[in-house]
Parts: structure tokens; sequence; C-alpha cells
């Protein structure tokens, strides 16, 4: 799939078919992580990967805004260094996943956004690092997933040289 096509159409999905990832797309999608670009190269990222049923579950159990992880075929917890940019950095490397995943065919969804000390606790990362996010990886209920985005125009959110100057095409 051509990266804009993948991000043209990309969805946050939360149900998910039981079928296995192909190894090769999980390394995929984790090397799409390590290889996102970071602020002055410092790659304040660690990613853990989760299959077990039970792990799942109990994450899923642990993350407000997650009760789809149990339902995934597998999660991966982006974790950061507690340093400048750990945030943007680590957030473009979970886009990179999300948009290799869908380019494979499997759907994604973000849970979570730190303060998931239980989380934290349960995947045994220490405390000087912080889970930033779990995301959710599996093939979605539905075999049409390309939606469409209810999305704001182009020319409400983007001005030319100047805020105010409207942009147009």
């Amino acid at each position: 799939m051509e990266v804009f096509e993948a991000v043209r159409t990309v969805l946050a999905i939360r149900k998910y078919i039981q079928k296995s990832i192909p190894e090769e797309s999980i390394h995929k999608i984790l090397e799409a992580g390590r290889l996102t670009g970071s602020a002055r190269n410092r790659q304040p990222w660690h990613f853990i990967l989760v299959q077990k049923r039970e792990t799942l579950q109990e994450l899923s159990r642990r993350t407000r805004s997650g009760p789809f992880i149990a339902d995934a075929e597998l999660a991966i917890a982006v974790v950061i260094e507690k340093t400048d940019f750990a945030v943007s950095d680590a957030s473009r490397a979970i886009q990179s996943m999300i948009l290799t995943a869908w380019s494979e065919g499997i759907a994604s969804n973000w849970a979570g956004f730190l303060g998931q000390e239980d989380s934290q606790k349960l995947l045994g990362i220490p405390e000087h690092l912080d889970l930033l996010a779990i995301l959710a990886f599996g093939y979605p209920t539905f075999s049409n997933f390309y939606g469409k985005k209810n999305r704001k125009a182009l020319d409400e959110i983007t001005h030319l040289e100047r805020f105010g100057n409207p942009y147009i095409k």
C-alpha cells in the first residue's frame, strides 16, 4: 500500500477476529517503530511485545481506554525514557507502527496515555521509565475496513504564510 493511501484510509479499530498475525508482519511493525526518526537520534523508546491471551486480558482490565486489548492478537507497549522529546518521538514511532500494520491489512488502536502504573507493574517496566501507550493489533471484524473519514476541510485548517491567510488550492 502506498504511504498516502495508508494515511488516507487508516482507522482506529477496536474489534478484531481471532486470526494469527504472521511473524514477518509483527517484525515489520516493530522495525517501523525502531526505524522512526527521533530528536538527536536518541531513540528514547522500548517496545514490549505482548501475545499471551492472559496478559492481553489483564492489560485490557488495567487500561481505562483499552477494553478492546483483550480481543487483540497482540499488543505493543510503548515505553519511554523520562527525557525531553520522548513523548513526541515515541508518538512518531507509534504512528509508523500503526501505518505499517494497516498496509499489511492489520488494524490497530492506541490505548492509554501515561499514568498507567498498574500496567507498568504488570509488564515489569522499571520506575525510571514511563509506559506511554499500549497498541492493540489484529485483523478487523469486517473485510471492507476502508471507511470515509470525517475530517475538517483543508481550507479550514491550513493557512498561507501567516495565520488567517487562507490557503486555496
